[in-house]
């Protein structure tokens, strides 16, 4: 598997090695031989997973090897670049093992965002480490240390320099807006959110990285870090699906296709396909659960855990006991068709 990328870095004003962040325009996957060779031939890379931190004369040379593979967006990514003084990296994958720098960090949260790569799929391994708190903020991002110095010279300058965060993670849509997707509130996905083409994101909702949808898909609620929502799947306001990250937990929780989380619920067990979960119920692993017959008569009581990733299940609290029931549900979820249609 090969991983590469021309993009943007934003360095310190006081280290123009240290990178903070990068832009990675169009991250390639399963590129030809060929043109990693000449890519390897411009920057002498001697292997392994490496960011080159690309120097004005490599700008011709690389130029040509992008247009022979049209590559048109890092042609003029590179044609823009003789007039600036930003910093351009080059970042290569040649494995995918736990990113040890900002750019290959960076390159992986873009893979998922640009659709090359699904959730769960590639190694993050690590990447808190890797990655340190930016503020991200209405002229880019800025290293802590420099923000004071920064929000001085915009204050003399008559400007106001706004922090819309600080976090090691930017907002996906800063740099990735995929195809056919809508996001009421963009602060709420991270970069390395996966949006399939039809998911539609209110302004209550939110997506973590290295998590998402694989299609059409409408979130009102939360989805976790290393969480995969199917197709034609809703997850309702308030809603909320337990990640891989509280706890530390190693549980994949993930939602097939068209099942629904009512508003105010939430998982921590896998979901099968056509599954639901009433308004207000959060089943988690250890949630006893009672099975009912098909006249809705109790036949047994298990840990929810036992259920994980069985689909035609519907859940509901019993408003008389107060139990957790559960039926087979043969009636597929119909979704909003009108809310989708035009995603």
């Amino acid at each position: 598997m090969t991983y590469f990328s021309v993009g943007l870095g934003t360095t310190t004003r006081n280290s123009e090695l240290k990178i903070i962040e990068a832009w990675y325009p169009q991250p390639i996957t399963t590129p030809s031989d060929d043109l990693i060779q000449r890519l390897l031939g411009v920057v002498k890379h001697e292997g392994g997973n490496t960011a080159h931190v690309l120097e004005p004369e490599h700008y011709t040379a690389l130029s040509a090897v992008f247009a022979d593979a049209g590559m048109t967006l890092n042609v003029k990514l590179l044609a823009a670049a003789a007039d600036s003084k930003q910093t351009l990296v080059l970042t290569l994958l040649e494995t995918d093992s736990a990113p040890v720098s900002v750019a290959e960090a960076f390159l992986k949260l873009h893979l998922l965002s640009h659709r090359l790569a699904k959730p769960q799929q590639i190694v993050l391994d690590g990447i808190f480490a890797v990655l340190h708190n930016i503020a991200w903020t209405s002229e880019g991002p800025i290293d802590l240390p420099e923000l004071p110095d920064r929000q001085i010279a915009a204050r003399l300058a008559g400007r106001i320099l706004s922090v819309q965060c600080v976090d090691k993670f930017p907002k996906m849509a800063d740099y990735v807006v995929p195809s056919g997707i809508r996001i009421g509130d963009t602060a709420r996905v991270r970069l390395g959110a996966h949006l399939g083409e039809g998911t539609t994101v209110m302004h209550e909702g939110f997506v973590n990285f290295n998590a998402g949808t694989l299609a059409v898909s409408m979130v009102e609620g939360r989805i976790s870090a290393g969480v995969l929502v199917g197709n034609g799947s809703d997850v309702g306001g308030g809603a909320s699906i337990m990640g891989t990250l509280s706890g530390g937990g190693k549980e994949v929780v993930s939602m097939g296709e068209n099942c629904l989380l009512g508003a105010n619920s939430g998982t921590g067990i896998a979901l099968g396909d056509r599954c639901t979960i009433e308004a207000g119920l959060y089943i988690t692993a250890g949630s006893k659960v009672t099975l009912l017959d098909s006249h809705k008569a109790a036949i047994n009581t298990v840990k929810a855990r036992e259920l994980s990733g069985m689909s035609d299940l519907l859940f509901w609290r019993n408003a008389q006991t107060g139990r957790i029931e559960c039926l087979t549900n043969k009636s597929a979820v119909e979704l909003n068709s009108e809310l989708h249609l035009h995603n």
